[in-house]
């Protein structure tokens, strides 16, 4: 379990630490290993020429499109996650990332079959999305500044729905 009171602010909680950690490690090996990984662990809707396996449900959120997919996704986690799991406890952060990641994979294969898509989705962002959920829940009014403009600062909950429409666009 995190302990808060043991270190500083600066210091990453360990569950934020390993999610960044393994997607960046799992982006390496799509790098070295070519689209096969997207093929075997990229969520698949049923019935669409591809593989769907159950696994899938987690292992695309692991999987990412280019350097600045998976970036921007790490930098999420890393801004909103970290001070969740400094709030939360290492459980209830992990099973709230990964219950999030999960309905998202459920939600896509709605979606894809609503829209006969046929294309495998890859990314962090269904984990992300609930991160950013329940960081505006928690923290609605916390004032975020942005690093490339520091003199424009916005309540968490409007930067939560700007960040949210960029990842939905990347």
């Amino acid at each position: 379990h995190y302990n808060p009171a043991a270190s500083n602010r600066t210091d990453m909680p360990p569950i934020t630490y390993t999610l960044i950690l393994l997607n960046v490690l799992v982006y390496a090996l799509e790098v070295v290993t070519g689209p096969e990984i997207v093929r075997v662990f990229g969520l698949w809707p049923p019935g669409s020429g591809g593989a769907f396996h159950v696994w899938q449900l987690v292992t695309y959120s692991f999987l990412h499109g280019s350097l600045l997919h998976l970036g921007f996704n790490m930098f999420a986690i890393w801004m909103f996650g970290a001070e969740l799991e400094r709030r939360w406890d290492d459980l209830r952060y992990l099973l709230t990332y990964l219950l999030s990641v999960v309905v998202a994979a459920m939600t896509q294969i709605a979606v894809s079959g609503f829209f006969h898509s046929s294309g495998p989705v890859i990314g962090a962002s269904g984990g992300v999305f609930g991160l950013l959920l329940a960081y505006a829940m928690y923290f609605p009014n916390r004032v975020i500044s942005i690093i490339f403009l520091p003199f424009i600062q916005i309540p968490a909950r409007m930067f939560v729905l700007g960040y949210g429409a960029i990842e939905l666009f990347l």
